[in-house]
C-alpha cells in the first residue's frame, strides 16, 4: 500500500503501457475489462513499473470479474505525448550542454514527466546566465527544425559505439540496444524512452 491506500498489480502478457525507466515516469491510463454485452469495467492505472523484465501495471482496484481472457488498454495519450516531449528535450539540452559548456558533460540522472524535466550533471563551475541563454537558444533552434527522429532498435551495440552514439554513465546495456538520433551531426544516444516522431512537437524550451 502506498500513503495509506491499498494498491493491486496486474501483470499482462502484453502491454502498450510503458514502465518507469531512464528517468521517464510510467504511464497511466485505464484498462476495460468485459465485452460491451456483458457490461464493461473500467480499472484506473495509476503508475507502471517494470522489476527486471517484468511489466506491472499498479491499479487501484482489481476488476470484479475475470471471465474474459482479454483486456483493452488506453493510455493517458494526452499525459504521454507531454512526456515524450520532456524525454525529447532532455535529448536536444545533453548535446547543447556538451556544445556550450564542453564534452565533459554527461548525463549523472534525470526525471521527466508530463509537467517538468529535470537534467543531472556535473560542472566545474556554475553556469553563467549567458550560457543558459545559448543553450536555451540552441535547444530552441533545433526544435524549430522540426528534425524527424531516427529509431534504430535491436542494434548489436558495436554497431552503436562506432555510430558515435552516447552512452549513459553507470547504465548496463545488453548486446543489441535501442538508439535515438535528432540529426546524425547533433544527437545520438542509446535510450529505451519515448520520444516525438519530430522535434517541432516539443513547440518550446526553457
Amino acid at each position: 500500500s502506498a500513503k495509506g491506500q491499498t494498491q493491486y498489480q496486474i501483470v499482462l502478457n502484453r502491454t502498450p503501457f510503458y514502465p518507469e525507466g531512464g528517468g521517464q515516469t510510467g504511464d497511466t491510463g485505464w484498462m476495460i475489462f468485459g465485452s460491451e454485452g456483458t457490461g464493461q469495467e473500467r480499472v484506473r492505472v495509476v503508475d507502471t513499473k517494470k522489476e527486471n523484465t517484468l511489466i506491472y501495471h499498479i491499479v487501484d482496484k482489481l476488476p470484479e470479474q475475470l471471465d474474459d481472457d482479454t483486456v483493452r488498454c488506453e493510455v493517458d495519450e494526452k499525459r504521454r505525448r507531454l512526456t515524450e516531449a520532456n524525454h525529447s528535450a532532455t535529448h536536444l539540452l545533453h548535446a547543447a550542454l556538451r556544445k556550450v559548456l564542453g564534452t565533459h558533460v554527461q548525463q549523472k540522472g534525470s526525471y521527466l514527466d508530463d509537467q517538468t524535466l529535470r537534467f543531472d550533471f556535473a560542472h566545474f563551475q556554475k553556469v553563467s546566465d549567458a550560457e543558459l541563454a545559448e543553450i536555451e537558444r540552441i535547444v530552441n533552434e533545433k526544435v524549430r527544425e522540426n528534425i524527424p527522429l531516427i529509431e534504430a532498435r535491436n542494434l548489436p551495440i558495436e554497431e552503436a559505439k562506432k555510430a558515435g552514439a552516447m552512452m549513459l554513465f553507470g547504465e548496463k546495456y545488453g548486446d543489441s540496444v535501442r538508439m535515438i538520433t535528432f540529426d546524425p551531426a547533433y544527437s545520438r544516444e542509446l535510450c529505451g524512452g519515448c520520444h516525438v516522431q519530430r522535434t517541432g512537437q516539443i513547440g518550446y524550451f526553457k
